[in-house]
């Protein structure tokens, strides 16, 4: 299945809540606050769900604020049920430690889709070594580092800008401002994550 490249805001009206797909233009100008105040905060009527569907709606959540597809999420998910710890748990600590997510939390883009887009284009060191795969699953200590040549580029300095503003980084993440790097301290607790989603429920839709 082809990755999806139509709107980001159609995401969000679909699940009927705010995915944060698209930066700070979700914090300044977003479909779905309009469309609240328009209605005046009340929630648009909707067909009572079944259980399948409420399942299948939490996979989507974490799928499409992940950006990735059917097929390597679900082996994620399968790599989690054989990890130690509750399959959930699991789960979401890997969408956490990838590196597009980390250099998102990291500050270093507003969006996930601009992170990939950084790290696919050579801009990312890891362990001082250059990486170009998104997917990349980060370890303990791993070393993350923007090259400073991009130090400049607009989107970045606001992505900085904003991560200072908001105090988006998580304490998992040990953030050097004079080098440009970001450190994985330990692994995220769940509180922590950026994942606002029931990982149970997950669970139970891979399990049927």
């Amino acid at each position: 299945m082809a990755r999806y490249t139509g709107p980001s805001c159609k995401k969000c009206r679909k699940l009927a809540c705010k995915l944060f797909l698209k930066g700070t233009k979700c914090y300044t100008n977003c479909v779905m606050d309009k469309l609240s105040a328009v209605k005046k905060g009340k929630a648009p009527r909707r067909a009572k769900l079944s259980e399948y569907a409420v399942r299948l709606q939490e996979k989507q959540k974490a799928k499409f604020i992940s950006g990735m597809t059917e097929v390597p999420f679900a082996n994620l998910f399968n790599k989690a049920t054989k990890a130690t710890g509750q399959t959930g748990v699991q789960f979401i600590k890997y969408l956490e430690t990838r590196l597009d997510n980390i250099v998102k939390r990291a500050g270093f883009a507003t969006s996930l889709r601009l992170a990939r887009q950084i790290v696919l284009h050579g801009h990312i060191k890891v362990n001082d070594k250059v990486v170009n795969v998104p997917s990349l699953q980060l370890k303990l200590g791993d070393k993350v580092t923007l090259d400073a040549r991009l130090a400049n580029n607009v989107n970045v300095k606001q992505a900085l800008e904003d991560a200072e503003k908001r105090t988006l980084r998580p304490s998992f993440l040990e953030f050097d401002a004079s080098k440009l790097t970001v450190t994985l301290l330990r692994w995220p607790d769940r509180e922590e994550s950026a994942y606002p989603v029931n990982d149970q429920l997950i669970v139970e839709h891979y399990s049927k």
